[in-house]
């Protein structure tokens, strides 16, 4: 569409332009003022779109400035699970990655560019730089003269004409340093049972290991195997949609022990909408008033929503899972349409690759510390203690996030440093998480040393501490690392429900009671750690979160 349609949902347009200008800005962060004058929209405008995004998860605010949050995630996902191309296909690729020991990625159409989908790495010091969600000029890459191959649009330029040409004679495109200095890779386009392109599989190298030619010689043969096992994987038919279980809620515990069992956390299977989205939608309103766009939220739900069916969808199906009325999710779906986002085929409305430009490429960087600090900062401002996130490293824990606390005494512990884990509480968290035979293996070779005199140094003894705090799902550590010092840590786990990391809270031992600290510490410690691990969730639902 071109002209803007009369049923076009005004407060969806503006806060999806809000959000592009804030994807547009350094690292995905923009002033307010800039945002404004970017977009065209009044300040007050902007406050009202930004107070909504924040809610949502989608932005974040430092001080005047917006920040791209984790939550927007889950816009790029919908279409990558809609799609279903990453999880159907990515796993060859990452088969065809071991076998070459080079970099291979998924990639689609989109529009004038060439969208990449998923990126099946390689470790070196010498690393390219292409995340899920970027976007390269289709002149300018191998997949690009294999789309223009196929749907036979003019080329731009002679040079790129000879390339497309050559594509579709030979059904290979080859990037000679067309990119980037030293960047090379060969293509292949990966087709559908009826015969059309639905994406390209590319192998990536450098001319310090070869030269193009060389990379076509080595990549060429093994990418033909692959490409086939896609096709026969199509042709099997799209990975079965996850189904969306009624959340499951235990009530928490009135007042938490040291023998406490966990509360039960509330979960929604990835890329649904949660049933009761909508009427949170309306409670918020409730809440915030004229602060809060509740069509612009409605929007999104029904965007997100995508995520939950594989290949067109229906209207009543989208209205359905986004919990709207059907009227509401149609003018929504024309908005989107408007806007380039779906398209609206006889089968359905069909998500488009442009969401990944949602922020989905900055987000897919984001490392573990980058998505606990800003929660640790939270949690600090509420219980004016230190609080750290740590990962386990072989049989010490490693400090990978951490904000010091307000008072004058405070424990001084930074990024990097290692601890035994049989003496904190992240330890006895994370060793607990382990998988009994893995767990029994870790603890029969530590020897415990006596770092204080109330330091469990018996293997029995620790054996019995590490399974206590698996059980109640807390790590409680009063001065067996240091005298003086208390520790309470919950576990942290990605969206499979695998705890990958602990969070803490460290203070004095003579501040309170224990039974005080366990008060007040544990629920902030928990809800804390739920919101790092919906972050988690978000950004690692088709690519691993590193954890440095």
């Amino acid at each position: 569409m071109t002209t803007r349609p009369v049923e076009a949902v005004g407060p969806l347009e503006r806060g999806l332009a809000v959000l592009r200008a804030v994807v547009a800005g350094e690292g995905g962060r923009r002033g307010v003022g800039e945002v404004a004058r970017e977009t065209g929209l009044a300040r007050a405008t902007v406050d009202r779109i930004a107070t909504t995004l924040t809610v949502l998860g989608v932005l974040r605010t430092e001080g005047r400035a917006l920040l791209l949050a984790p939550g927007a995630a889950g816009l790029g996902n919908a279409y990558l699970d809609s799609c279903g191309l990453p999880a159907l296909l990515g796993p060859h690729a990452a088969a065809l990655a071991e076998r070459l020991d080079e970099p291979v990625s998924l990639a689609v159409p989109d529009g004038d560019g060439v969208r990449f989908l998923a990126q099946a790495d390689r470790r070196r010091a010498l690393a390219f730089a292409f995340r899920p969600g970027d976007l390269l000029p289709a002149e300018r890459c191998a997949p690009g003269a294999l789309f223009a191959a196929e749907d036979g649009r003019p080329a731009g330029d002679e040079a790129f004409a000879a390339r497309v040409r050559e594509a579709r004679e030979r059904g290979v495109a080859v990037d000679d340093q067309l990119i980037e200095p030293g960047l090379v890779s060969v293509a292949l386009p990966v087709r559908d049972p009826a015969g059309a392109v639905v994406c390209a599989v590319s192998v990536a190298g450098h001319t310090r290991r070869r030269d193009a030619a060389a990379l076509e010689a080595l990549a060429l043969a093994p990418l033909r195997e692959t490409v086939a096992a896609m096709e026969a994987a199509l042709a099997l038919g799209a990975v079965p949609p996850e189904e969306t279980p009624a959340p499951e809620t235990v009530p928490p515990e009135e007042t938490p022990s040291l023998g406490a069992v966990p509360s039960g956390q509330t979960a929604h299977a990835p890329g649904a909408v949660p049933p009761e989205e909508g009427a949170r939608g309306d409670v918020l309103k409730e809440e915030l008033g004229a602060g809060f766009l509740r069509s612009l939220a409605r929007g999104l739900d029904v965007l997100r929503a995508f995520g939950a069916v594989r290949g067109p969808a229906r209207l009543t199906d989208l209205a359905r899972l986004a919990g709207l009325p059907r009227a509401t999710a149609r003018r929504s779906l024309i908005t989107l349409c408007h806007l380039g986002y779906v398209r609206e085929d006889p089968g359905g409305f069909v998500l488009l690759p442009r969401v990944l430009g949602l922020g989905h490429s900055l987000l897919s960087a984001l490392t573990l510390p980058d998505i606990a600090t800003p929660h640790l900062v939270r949690l600090v401002r509420t219980v004016r203690e230190s609080a750290s996130v740590a990962v386990l490293d072989g049989d010490d824990i490693r400090y990978v996030a951490r904000v010091a606390g307000s008072r004058l005494l405070r424990i001084d512990i930074v990024v990097g440093t290692r601890l035994p884990a049989y003496a904190t509480s992240m330890g006895r968290v994370l060793l607990g998480a382990l998988p009994e035979n893995e767990r029994d293996a870790r603890l029969g070779r530590i020897v415990p040393e006596a770092l204080t005199p109330r330091t469990l140094t018996g293997s029995g003894a620790l054996r019995e501490a590490v399974a206590a705090t698996a059980e109640r799902g807390f790590g409680w550590v009063e001065e067996e690392l240091e005298e003086g010092l208390r520790s309470v840590a919950v576990p942290v786990p990605d969206g499979t429900g695998r705890v990958v990391a602990a969070l803490n809270v460290a203070l004095g031992a003579g501040r309170c009671t224990p039974e005080e600290s366990l008060a007040v510490l544990l629920p902030q410690l928990r809800e804390t750690a739920g919101r790092i691990s919906a972050d988690l969730a978000a950004v690692g639902r088709h690519a691993p979160v590193p954890t440095a």
